[in-house]
């Protein structure tokens, strides 16, 4: 990265524009209160916008895909969709049923549940199979999707009965209050998780910046844009509805970048204070910095965004909601390190200023710069050494290690995350355990829709007669009732659910759906002309869901390679650089893979954390193609980071093997600092109930580890140091700034290794001509 120097606003030409990074950064150093006061409003203000509008949540077409979705339109467009029905389950504490208390407590129940205007109708009570439990069906009105906003009071009421019958268990289950249990275990979480990572990153800044003042700076910015991103997400998601999970992102993804991002630009104006040794105003000093971390910031922001709005080419709104949360906090995010942080970083010095002055007042002697120019510390000189020594030794082990890691991947299982794999801590989905043990019907329902002439309808009606007799005969199917037929009131559409006993995930409820499918549908209904028939219900669903993501997976991941590429090469000017951006960012992905295999879907995380079966033996549908896009965004911010130090190392003549032991030492202690924080930030969502949040926690953690300890200091290194002046290709300035570095060292002014690299970058103040602004 060419680093300009600019002179005072006289000495500069009139043609001379400066970037835009540097000059926002220039006006918010000049006026920092008023910086500060508009970053402040602009919070205030997405909030108070946000919290007006309020959120739109996705409704259920917007979940529909496949067959199942195309099931599911056919239904609603009959008014023949699935009704949200409550269960209230009522067993003995021990023992049989009483018969004459069970009674009391069925009227009490339906004479409370039909006085709620919530409710449509009670249905009779039904006893299972060995008359230790009973259970009755509480209709509600509306939508099955808006039913968790109206299940309270129905809760209360089944409350009150079962404080009326304390001899009996009396509880509540069904779809709507699990949402609410789920929704309500996510809050905690989200709680827990800030409980966890605001202390660790409190100490990991403290021991990085040795202040305490300087540990509140990136905090406030990552807090304040996770602020403002709420707010703006509020607002999108009347465009783009949110799926639940916005929330979740912005406080995941927004505290790592936005601390990342904070300590980039710190680390930079440090180092310029530093060098200048009293010479420059703070104002100078962070608009030196804003020339070189502000454009990477700028750059590693811009990445994450393009990387992630592939996402929306997989045309899931789970995905969407994901890939806008994301892109609206890295915006803000940015936004908060070109204003907000300039003004900060100007009034914290001109604090440091006054103190020193009045120091010096006191004791006659000015004080000496605490900062050390850029350099190499002992443990990173260590780490490096393998690199600089041995780089195809070194690059060959690492390599193997992280394919080794990877190796896992290849048997990846994937599956939907339902009802089965949400921890059952929640107490509708123990009861929901009891329910569907006493009543295994309950399990799992395929619900066939038959779309045909009204004037089919009794033909339609006795091929789906025939196939309830097939499937009642089938062991993969309910027995003991015989399936119910609705039919529309325009005689057009019928449907009728089919049970099966068996749990969502398990393989004999995918075979039920298989054969419902591709065998007894086509050779009943499908013989009827004209009829046009689909299957829906939760195994339908999230088999079309993950054969949905399957397809479009290839889009997704070829267009991100694709533009992680042009971006990488176009910002380097190198198509090598963005070639090895590409492939180091699929082996930390692949690795990454790798590990949550082992741990999730092998179960060592459950024999290592103590965690819950239920978020183990598969992987989450979703995780492989978040995480894959996540981790390539943020790969980006230490890739940006470090090889723009060593391109502005390079670009000074520095030959490419010092640049690159030079850049990586130069920028250890930052991205040491931020992957430490990064993987705090995600290690605290394994210990969350969800086992998609627990699965992507770990992968981000561990993803960043190997990234900021393997990669970029083993492997990008190493491949670096071996490509020479290859790496470059086929950039005519830095072929033209190593010829004039050889020149130099041929003249016998260059004094090479790192200490030739450290002097080139102290000797460029005369090498840009004229003073910095702001010189004393």
């Amino acid at each position: 990265m060419n680093v300009a120097v600019r002179t005072r606003p006289t000495e500069r030409g009139p043609k001379e524009r400066r970037p835009v990074t540097v000059r926002c950064a220039t006006w918010s150093a000049r006026h920092p209160w008023r910086a500060l006061a508009g970053w402040l409003a602009f919070v205030v203000l997405c909030l108070g916008v946000g919290i007006s509008a309020g959120t739109h949540n996705a409704t259920a077409e917007d979940y529909r895909v496949g067959e199942a979705g195309r099931a599911e339109t056919l239904a609603a467009q009959a008014r023949l969709g699935h009704e949200p029905v409550e269960q209230v389950l009522i067993t003995a504490r021990s023992g049989p049923l009483d018969g004459a208390a069970t009674g009391a407590a069925v009227r009490d129940l339906t004479a409370r549940m039909r006085a709620l205007p919530e409710v449509a109708r009670v249905a009779p009570p039904v006893r299972s199979a060995d008359g230790r439990a009973l259970r009755v069906a509480v209709i509600m009105k509306g939508a099955e999707a808006d039913a968790k906003d109206h299940v309270a009071p129905l809760a209360g009421q089944t409350a009150a009965v079962q404080r009326s019958h304390p001899g009996l268990r009396v509880e509540e289950t069904g779809s709507p209050s699990v949402s609410v249990g789920v929704n309500a275990q996510r809050s905690q979480d989200l709680a827990l998780a800030e409980a966890i990572t605001l202390p660790v990153t409190l100490l990991t800044l403290l021991a990085a910046f040795g202040s305490a003042l300087m540990v509140a700076v990136p905090l406030l910015l990552a807090l304040t844009s996770i602020a403002a991103a709420v707010g703006l997400s509020m607002v999108v998601s009347h465009v783009m509805p949110d799926a639940g999970v916005g929330t979740n992102i912005i406080l995941l993804i927004g505290m790592a970048v936005g601390v990342d991002y904070t300590l980039f630009f710190l680390k930079r104006e440090r180092e310029e204070r530093a060098r200048a040794g009293g010479r420059l105003r703070p104002e100078a000093l962070v608009e030196l910095a804003a020339a070189t971390s502000g454009r990477a910031i700028v750059v590693s922001g811009f990445a994450v965004i393009v990387s992630t709005t592939t996402l929306y080419l997989a045309t899931d709104v789970v995905f969407s909601s994901l890939a806008t949360s994301t892109v609206i906090v890295v915006l803000a995010a940015v936004l908060s390190s070109l204003t907000a942080l300039p003004a900060l970083l100007v009034k914290i010095a001109q604090r440091a200023e006054r103190r020193a002055a009045r120091r010096e007042q006191r004791t006659g002697r000015r004080p000496e710069p605490r900062v050390r120019p850029d350099g190499t510390g002992r443990l990173w000189r260590a780490l490096l050494r393998p690199a600089r020594t041995h780089p195809v030794r070194a690059l060959c082990l690492s390599v193997l290690l992280l394919l080794g890691l990877a190796a896992p991947a290849v048997g990846m299982q994937l599956r939907v995350l339902n009802k089965d794999s949400h921890s059952r801590e929640i107490p509708a989905l123990q009861a929901y355990d009891r329910l569907t043990t006493a009543f295994p019907d309950l399990r799992v329902q395929h619900q066939i829709v038959v779309r045909a002439a009204a004037a089919q309808a009794p033909e339609v009606a006795a091929a789906l007669r025939e196939l309830g007799a097939r499937t009642r005969q089938d062991s993969l199917y309910a027995k003991d009732t015989a399936p119910a037929l609705r039919t529309s009131r325009d005689r057009r559409t019928t449907t009728m659910d089919v049970s099966t006993p068996h749990k969502v995930s398990s393989p004999q409820a995918l075979a039920a759906l298989d054969r419902l499918r591709r065998d007894y549908l086509p050779t009943t209904v499908g013989k009827v002309p004209g009829a046009e028939f689909a299957v829906s219900g939760d195994v339908a669903h999230d088999t079309d869901y993950l054969a949905h993501q399957n397809e479009k997976l290839p889009l997704v991941v070829g267009a991100l390679l694709l533009v992680t590429f042009l971006l990488t090469a176009l910002v380097f000017r190198s198509v090598v650089i963005g070639l090895i951006g590409v492939a180091l960012n699929l082996l930390s992905a692949a690795a990454a893979f790798g590990l949550v295999v082992l741990f999730f879907q092998h179960g060592l995380a459950g024999t290592l954390f103590g965690f819950d079966p239920t978020a183990t033996s598969a992987i989450g549908s979703r995780v492989p193609l978040f995480l894959f896009v996540i981790l390539f965004g943020l790969s980006m911010d230490y890739q940006v980071f470090v090889v723009s130090r060593i391109r502005e190392a390079a670009l000074r003549g520095v030959p490419t093997r010092e640049a690159v032991l030079h850049g990586v030492g130069a920028s250890a202690k930052v991205v040491t600092s931020a992957a430490v924080v990064m993987v705090t930030v995600f290690a605290s969502y394994m210990f969350l109930h969800l086992a998609e949040m627990k699965q992507i926690g770990f992968s981000l953690a561990v993803a960043v580890l190997l990234d900021a300890f393997v990669i970029r200091v083993v492997i990008l290194p190493s491949a670096l140091i071996l490509l020479g002046r290859a790496t470059w290709w086929p950039s005519r300035t830095m072929r033209r700034a190593q010829d004039r570095g050889m020149l130099r060292e041929a003249g016998g002014t260059g004094s090479g290794g790192e200490s030739g690299a450290a002097g080139a970058s102290s000797g460029r103040w005369q090498e840009h001509g004229g003073r910095p602004s702001g010189v004393r």
